[in-house]
């Protein structure tokens, strides 16, 4: 699928892969000064902000003046006679995990592309952009009635078989046969067992369903790890078209209705704005940060997400 320079984002109702592949090679934004902080516990390729000795045994050396006397390695100098100090690396990498919503929920879409196709695209830009900073990348993808799993790792190779299969959950998609629920709820108990601690853990949904439950599994992903959730949504979702008539089908059933009716149009923005502040309330936590993104948003390659 084309990258239109109109609009700069994948577009219509399906992605394809070498669309998806391609995305590696936007130009990265310019950080932003106060970027987001840098957690990790394995060593990676940039200098963490997290101020502290570190987690990672790198050597044991001679004690010198200002060494933290809680580092000295008692046994060493018990050896020697003569003090030594433990030296921890500085923690540098964040693994990073995202969470792909591909369920029917997210196969519809009015403006550009459907939200199945924005999450996809969202998902292989932050892939991209922090395997290109050093940082390991894995997660699950939600399908109707299934989920996949991968494994965080530094390699193109890895992220491309995550994309593979971001591709083929995407072009499964077609009329409504399931409620997803189900699959989604597993999906993020899989996403809690595969993280461990100081994870960047992204999930790219619109959030359908209990609003109940997804405040639970995001607290509970937010006490060791920096959470970011995206919502997708689709503007038709948000206000009804104009006034006028309109019928509406999903290939089986044919609906006709007509906007034109002040209260029929303020409940239903109504709605939309109560759902989008319980959300918002649901992610009211120190470690979970909220971002809302339109299916026809086209100001991608100006978002950093590292």
């Amino acid at each position: 699928m084309p990258l239109p320079l109109e609009s700069a984002v994948l577009t219509g109702a399906y992605v394809e892969l070498d669309a998806l592949l391609a995305l590696r090679y936007k130009r990265l934004p310019q950080r932003p000064s106060q970027s987001a902080q840098v957690f990790g516990h394995r060593a990676g390729l940039k200098l963490s902000k997290i101020k502290g000795r570190g987690v990672d045994f790198s050597e044991v050396r001679s004690y010198q003046p200002g060494d933290d006397v809680r580092s000295i390695d008692w046994r060493v100098t018990a050896r020697k006679n003569k003090p030594h100090t433990k030296v921890f690396r500085e923690e540098r990498e964040r693994p990073n995990l995202l969470v792909v919503d591909q369920s029917q929920n997210m196969f519809f879409g009015s403006k550009i592309r459907l939200k199945s196709v924005a999450a996809a695209e969202l998902a292989a830009r932050i892939a991209w952009q922090n395997l290109a900073a050093g940082d390991r990348v894995g997660g699950v993808i939600i399908g109707n009635t299934k989920q996949t799993v991968h494994r965080p790792y530094r390699t193109t190779k890895s992220v491309s078989r995550f994309l593979g299969d971001l591709t083929h959950f995407n072009r499964q998609l077609k009329r409504a046969q399931h409620n997803p629920w189900q699959s989604i709820n597993d999906g993020i108990l899989r996403i809690r067992r595969l993280s461990g601690t100081h994870y960047r853990i992204f999930i790219i949904s619109d959030f359908a369903g209990d609003l109940g439950i997804w405040r639970e599994h995001l607290h509970q992903l937010a006490r060791h790890n920096q959470v970011f959730v995206i919502r997708v949504h689709d503007p038709l979702e948000q206000q009804l078209p104009p006034a006028d008539d309109y019928v509406v089908t999903d290939g089986i059933e044919r609906i006709e209705f007509n906007t034109s009716n002040y209260q029929l149009r303020s409940r239903y923005a109504e709605r939309f704005a109560a759902r989008s502040d319980a959300l918002m309330a649901a992610c009211m936590h120190d470690s979970i940060r909220y971002l809302d993104i339109a299916t026809n948003h086209t100001q991608l390659d100006q978002m950093a997400w590292i």
